[in-house]
């Protein structure tokens, strides 16, 4: 019991101190492109298996193949048997995700993910949203971050899909607003 009652303690002081915390500050894409192609590029592995971040890390160091370009990161949650985004399977697909998202409005916003299955997701430099495991559609936590200025901020995505259906998508908001869905429009490579 006591075990238990240290560890939820721990718990309590570490949520307590994250929801104090300051927003992460990310960085704009320096130099801004100039131009950008719709979509966000992305290479895909296809593993036996893949249940943990690190895996697909790995499968994408060992064998990775480009992959039509996503149009965005609105990627409703499938069906069984479906494809996952644009790889050429349903199961078992690790994903690199690259390019920008245009960011409008400078000042404070949160961010989230709805993944299916892991997910670390870095906007501007930093880790927006991460889920290292297997789960249905469902979000991240929400991250607080800084806009210093309006215009495209880098995007880099390692996402894995195992069994079941699969689903990828980018929700953002000004603080104290409910955050919407990012539109495809958005993104660029």
């Amino acid at each position: 019991m006591k075990t238990y009652l240290k560890a939820a303690a721990a718990i309590a002081v570490l949520t307590a101190a994250a929801a104090g915390a300051a927003p992460l500050k990310l960085t704009p894409a320096d130099p801004q492109p100039a131009s950008v192609t719709p979509g966000l590029a992305v290479v895909y592995a296809y593993p036996n298996d893949v249940k943990t971040l690190a895996e697909a890390s790995s499968a994408l160091k060992i064998s990775s193949e480009p992959g039509r370009p996503l149009a965005g990161l609105d990627n409703r949650d499938t069906q069984e048997g479906q494809k996952t985004l644009t790889s050429k399977q349903a199961l078992n697909v690790v994903a690199r995700i690259t390019g920008y998202v245009k960011i409008d409005q400078p000042g404070i916003h949160t961010i989230d993910f709805l993944t299916n299955d892991g997910l670390r997701a870095r906007v501007g430099g930093q880790v927006v949203g991460e889920f290292d495991g297997r789960q249905s559609c469902d979000s991240t936590i929400l991250t607080e971050v800084e806009v210093p200025s309006a215009g495209w901020y880098p995007v880099d995505i390692l996402y894995f899909q195992r069994l079941g259906t699969a689903c990828l998508h980018m929700r953002m908001g000004p603080d104290g607003k409910r955050p919407k869905w990012m539109k495809d429009s958005a993104f660029g490579h």
